[in-house]
């Protein structure tokens, strides 16, 4: 039955997923790699390729959604992108889209509603009840991505510099991301500086501290507390503008979210309480929006049980490929 099956691309600064699904929505297969923002990751296109190689001659395959970072931001990117696929699939239809829209479109199964992004980077995506979409943020890290992880693990490490150098109150941050990164408290800015040098994705790097600050955070740490905090007033002013823009267009109030940095619980729940409005759980993670565009671009019928195929199966696929 050539064409019966998808192919779902869900691309991030840190990860990227690719699964295989059939019709009812059953997914056949699920793998992880590193990842494949072109914007400030040189290794992207070969990250992209190793996750995708393996698909490539599945004779099968009746269409492709490609949800990836930085797609239709920055034109000279997005044609790399568009090529890299081609390049591996050739004519098997395909739809690029930005991994935000992406993870809107799973959330929300096309409907209508706000969704906030905070993983490496940030942003918020709303879609009206006719259609329209409109975003704000995803400026990238020299320029914005506040409230994102890697804005997170930035602050924190401007927290513990301040704190060794006495412009800032002791932080259980500095014991803690030193031992996670086996690097010398005794000689503190060869260290950390070195550390930072050396990374070969520092925005990734960087970001994946932000799980020490939450960490902090729950155990009592005040500065940790703080930058959880403050994240969650940076991702609310997203909501608000996003909310002015689209208001006219009768944007839902329903919002809901995407992104590992959201694996903090505190962050979500302080986000909600400055949002002022109850969320609405994600009925598909990002991956399953990717899926859901593949399908749309075969017409097949979306009922409830395939979406709760995808959702179920997603979800435990993603457990095990922690």
């Amino acid at each position: 039955m050539s064409g019966d099956l998808i192919l779902g691309i869900d691309g991030g600064g840190s990860k990227v997923l690719v699964a295989l699904a059939d019709k009812s929505g059953r997914l056949l297969r699920l793998v992880r790699g590193g990842g494949v923002n072109p914007m400030d990751n040189p290794n992207w296109r070969q990250e992209l390729d190793a996750q995708l190689v393996p698909f490539v001659n599945e004779p099968r395959l009746g269409a492709i959604a490609a949800a990836l970072p930085a797609y239709g931001e920055v034109e000279s990117l997005s044609r790399m992108q568009r090529e890299a696929v081609k390049q591996l699939f050739g004519d098997v239809p395909t739809r690029m889209l930005n991994d935000v829209e992406a993870a809107h479109l799973g959330a929300f199964v096309g409907g209508a509603g706000i969704l906030v992004l905070s993983g490496t980077g940030s942003m918020a995506w709303a879609r009206n009840a006719v259609g329209v979409s409109h975003r704000v943020g995803g400026w990238g890290d020299t320029i914005g991505d506040e409230g994102s992880s890697y804005w997170i693990g930035r602050a924190a490490l401007s927290l513990i510099s301040q704190s060794i150098d006495g412009r800032a109150g002791a932080t259980a941050l500095t014991d803690l991301v030193f031992a996670h990164l086996r690097i010398d408290r005794a000689d503190p800015i060869n260290a950390l500086a070195g550390w930072v040098t050396d990374l070969i994705n520092p925005r990734a790097g960087i970001a994946a501290l932000a799980v020490l600050v939450d960490r902090a955070a729950e155990a009592g740490d005040a500065g940790a507390a703080c930058l959880i905090e403050q994240a969650a007033e940076e991702l609310a002013k997203h909501v608000s503008a996003i909310g002015a823009v689209v208001d006219h267009d009768k944007v839902p109030s329903a919002w809901t979210y995407a992104g590992g940095t959201f694996g903090s619980r505190r962050l979500l729940n302080a986000l909600q309480h400055k949002i002022g409005r109850p969320l609405s759980e994600p009925i598909l993670p990002p991956i399953g929006g990717a899926l859901l565009a593949a399908a749309q671009l075969l017409d097949w019928p979306i009922d409830d049980g395939w979406i709760g195929h995808i959702a179920g199966d997603a979800s435990s696929a993603a457990v095990q490929n922690r």
